[in-house]
């Protein structure tokens, strides 16, 4: 049997190298899933009893894509594909699994296992928790050599930390290490590069033109600055990200949370004389019960910082079932007092946007270097495809130092009260009183009057 693949430049490249990550993406139709299960057969026929996983987000997009190309593609008389179990095997004894991940949870599936290479096809639509779980499955004593490839255009879930992680770091092929020590590459991929497609469809590049200017960019420029989804399309580092600087002692300070069990987030920030927000500081952690989460938010706020008010959403003033209390009145046992915010997610997400706009003296919205978490996951956030005004809940372990950015944003943008309200307080308004810190409560009692009564 002989059988000869022909393969373009760019294909060569992402063969060739011996990174342990390596990127292959940009453009649409550059060749990057056919470059991939190439790449994946030359392995296999050179390294006997060789594994390798091949993965796609979903199984629909595995079998119509993937699976489909590698029985087009495979010569039968070396190669079997198992339907049921989707293992492909190899008359050397190698082995490619073709497997998805489409919920958070399934990267449990492979556990025990072991690969020489494990292979992202269309990486963007994996979460970095999966992809970071996954790469811990490559390993082996038998000496093959060990990588992590991976494919993928522009846009979906994973779009910024993909970027994050492999463009933004160094010139595309360029060999760069991670902060791990381990070495990665971004190969780029563009319509031009593949002579095959733009001479079997000359028609392709005129339907990608056709398209709407943000597909335009990703699809047939790939254009990383961009992606579809993207909720704060107003988000920009170059202006919104900035070197720390020491805050005055006169600005008003402010601390915004959101909590649950799977993740703190608090965010520090400060109001400059002339209305624009400062996130100087942020506390992000996972697994802390109620007592620890209130100690690291009081251990983090130096004892000479005067916090106007703490803010909290309105789940936190829920009362448990079981013990009666609120989870503010915990925390409250434990230092750290409450002022209740909105939870009004549609007008929260717009304050977040009208202080990234750029008002003409520049935006009103700032954020320290230093806050890493809310500037990496506020530009990941996409548009919820049911509800085009909210953001999407998905990839839930981005959306918690957002939400926290959030309820300070709603707060803020509340209008000032000119004349205090003396005619009674509602029992939620006194409630609010009642959790909130001293300078929390000097601020209700401006805007609404002593609690004299509660209605």
């Amino acid at each position: 049997m002989e059988r000869k693949f022909t393969v373009t430049k760019k294909q060569m490249e992402f063969m060739n190298t011996d990174c342990f990550e390596v990127l292959f993406g940009g453009a649409a139709g550059g060749g990057k899933s056919h470059g991939q299960l190439i790449d994946a057969l030359v392995f296999a026929l050179k390294y006997p009893r060789s594994k390798q996983l091949v993965l796609r987000r979903t199984y629909s997009e595995l079998e119509k894509s993937l699976i489909r190309a590698a029985l087009s593609l495979y010569p039968k008389e070396i190669f079997t594909l198992n339907s049921s179990t989707h293992t492909g095997k190899f008359k050397n004894g190698s082995v490619i699994d073709f497997g998805y991940c489409a919920a958070e949870f399934d990267v449990y599936q492979y556990q025990s296992a072991e690969y020489d290479i494990i292979r992202f096809d269309e990486l963007t639509h994996f979460t970095e928790s999966q992809y970071i779980y996954l790469i811990s499955r490559v390993r082996g004593a038998n000496g093959y050599p060990k990588q992590v490839k991976s494919t993928t255009n522009p846009g979906g879930v994973g779009h910024v930390w993909v970027k994050r992680r492999f463009v933004d770091p160094a010139p595309s092929s360029s060999v760069f290490l991670g902060d791990d020590g381990l070495s990665r590459i971004f190969i780029p991929s563009l319509l031009d590069d593949n002579r095959f497609l733009s001479l079997g469809d000359p028609d392709y590049r005129r339907r990608l033109l056709a398209m709407p200017e943000r597909e335009k960019k990703a699809l047939l420029y790939g254009d990383w600055n961009i992606f579809d989804g993207q909720y704060f399309s107003e988000f920009d580092a170059r202006i919104h990200i900035i070197d720390p600087f020491e805050i005055p002692r006169d600005w008003r300070k402010y601390r915004t949370i959101d909590y649950g069990l799977d993740r703190l987030a608090c965010l520090w920030i400060a109001v400059s004389p002339d209305g624009r927000a400062y996130v100087y500081r942020e506390y992000c952690e996972s697994n802390l019960p109620i007592s620890a989460a209130a100690a690291a938010i009081s251990a983090r706020t130096p004892k000479n910082e005067d916090i106007y008010a703490t803010l909290a959403p309105p789940d936190l003033f829920s009362r448990s079932q079981e013990t009666g209390k609120t989870k503010a009145a915990i925390f409250s046992e434990h230092g750290v007092n409450f002022t209740k915010t909105s939870n009004d997610r549609e007008c929260g997400w717009l304050a977040v946007k009208e202080l990234l706009c750029d008002k003409g003296h520049g935006p009103g919205l700032k954020i320290f270097s230093t806050a890493r978490e809310i500037s990496r996951t506020l530009p990941a956030l996409l548009v919820d495809k049911n509800r085009p005004t909210d953001c999407s809940t998905e990839p839930h372990d981005i959306t918690h130092a957002p939400d926290a950015l959030r309820g300070f944003a709603i707060f803020y943008s509340r209008p000032a009260v000119s004349k205090p309200k003396t005619s009674g307080w509602s029992a939620d308004m006194y409630e609010d009183y009642i959790n909130a810190d001293g300078e929390g409560k000097k601020y209700l009692i401006k805007k609404y009057g002593e609690p004299n009564k509660v209605e």
